[in-house]
């Protein structure tokens, strides 16, 4: 019960903090050595550093710190910084605006504003899988999805609330917290996307889709929303010298996003497993040509496909030397990620080994027995806990990096899976982000549309509520 009552006053602290403005990185590093100095002085854990001990309390509770940033660097922290420089280089080239341009046209011809609403929203989870950043697939969004969307008589709420919830799913095996989720797992990032989230994240797609449609349409009929070119048109043209920064790349850009997510599913298990369902390989030969088949990683993706978009480069400018040095926006990006993301990877870690090393899990986990939890309870009481996390923070990689680690232990002791436990978890986290007003996305487009972002998140708050219905059904039926 020490123990608990010490895990509650460090969370409490930790919210007290994040309510201070105190940014989330030293909120999680300060409560999680708080954590650990209560478990060296009241003895709760008999080793803080199981190996590579410094011999004193004191030290020992930073050398978790040393240790846990060593670990993290060397793996996940490396794949999730070469997907940052990756992207890093992506806007650099203006690829990801490329990317886009494909569906302009076929936007652009769609006349009913609501219809013109849904299909936007779809390509939105599509363009997701390739631009895995909320703040950075909005940004993105708003100078070239919205202005077509408010021009064709969408309501500019209706527009922003799709913008606002682009990554309400972290999707597809380049973002971040499915790297997190799939390495705590142990299992390839492919194999967690295609296996685990498809099945469940489709669903909740469609029937958000639908609940967007008629959602949008109750509160544009509620506000009376009258569309008026003049207005839309004056307000555009204040903001068309953000669209003339965005670099306007050849058509054949758009396949430099998708080169990394080919590389990993077409060199991955994914397509073995395909083979077999559908009855043209034997799962015998599958395992004996696994041994010796070609394999990929997410760095290494990242990496080729940097180098591809440097030759296109310098096809396009017919420079060696420069486009040859701008390389460092590659590595320029994957230090940019280490300030913003690993680093609060880590902090998030040692707030985690704290709660572990006062036995706050274990006594989680025995009360949860003695009032009869089964393994859906736990889930879906995690999955709400770090969703208002992610809506306290603003950010679903803060909530979900910091309990993630414990999530393993959790499992073991109800005997199943981490993976069926850890997957309805990191897909809830993003929820919560978006329907959060200090969400950096969610901050960006309101500023950028000079709407409230209260005003957003009261169109996003109905579909992450439906979200996390379906999620919680779809949890049920895969347990």
């Amino acid at each position: 019960m020490l123990g608990l009552g010490f895990s509650l006053f460090s969370i409490a602290l930790l919210v007290f903090m994040l309510y201070k403005k105190i940014n989330a990185h030293m909120a999680l590093l300060l409560s999680g050595l708080l954590l650990l100095s209560l478990a060296a002085i009241f003895g709760l854990s008999p080793h803080i550093v199981a190996k590579g001990s410094l011999n004193l309390g004191f030290f020992d509770i930073f050398e978790v710190f040393n240790q846990t940033m060593s670990k993290t660097l060397a793996g996940l922290g490396l794949t999730l910084m070469s997907i940052a420089g990756f992207s890093a280089y992506m806007d650099h080239v203006g690829a990801s605006y490329a990317l886009f341009k494909v569906f302009e046209k076929p936007l652009k011809t769609i006349k009913s504003p609501y219809v013109l609403l849904i299909v936007a929203y779809f390509i939105v989870q599509f363009l997701v899988l390739f631009i895995p950043s909320h703040a950075g697939l909005a940004l993105l969004l708003m100078v070239t999805m919205y202005p077509i969307l408010v021009r064709s008589g969408v309501s500019k709420l209706s527009a922003l609330s799709v913008i606002g919830i682009c990554q309400y799913i972290d999707h597809g095996p380049a973002s971040g917290n499915v790297i997190m989720a799939s390495k705590i797992a142990e299992i390839d990032p492919a194999i967690y996307f295609v296996h685990y989230q498809l099945p469940v994240t489709l669903p909740i797609i469609i029937v958000v889709g639908i609940t967007i449609y008629f959602c949008n349409k109750f509160f544009d009929k509620k506000d009376n929303f009258i569309f008026n070119i003049q207005e839309i048109e004056k307000e555009l043209n204040e903001n068309e010298d953000k669209e003339k920064e965005l670099k306007k790349p050849p058509r054949i850009y758009a396949i430099l996003p998708i080169i990394p997510l080919v590389l990993i599913l077409g060199f991955s298990s994914v397509l073995d497993s395909i083979l077999v369902l559908m009855g043209i390989s034997s799962a015998q030969e599958v395992k004996a040509a696994t041994s010796t088949a070609i394999k990929m990683n997410v760095p290494v993706a990242m990496i080729i496909s940097t180098f591809v978009a440097i030759i296109f480069e310098m096809i396009r400018y017919k420079s060696v030397v420069e486009t040859l040095n701008s390389i460092m926006i590659f590595f320029k990006g994957m230090g940019h990620l280490f300030v913003i993301t690993v680093s609060l990877i880590v902090c998030g870690q040692v707030f985690a080994n704290g709660l572990l090393f006062v036995g706050f899990v274990d006594t989680l986990i025995e009360f949860c027995k003695n009032a009869g939890f089964g393994v859906f309870a736990i889930i879906i009481a995690v999955s709400i806990l770090l969703a208002i996390c992610a809506f306290l923070m603003g950010s679903g990689n803060a909530a979900f990096f910091s309990f993630a680690p414990l999530i393993p232990n959790i499992a073991k002791h109800f005997n199943i899976e981490t993976i069926i436990m850890i997957a309805p978890i990191q897909i809830m986290t993003g929820f919560g982000r978006c329907i959060s007003p200090i969400a950096p996305a969610i901050l960006a487009i309101s500023s950028i549309a000079k709407v409230s972002p209260f005003a957003i998140i009261k169109r996003t708050a109905i579909p992450m509520f439906v979200a996390t219905i379906i999620n919680i059904i779809m949890t049920y039926i895969y347990i």
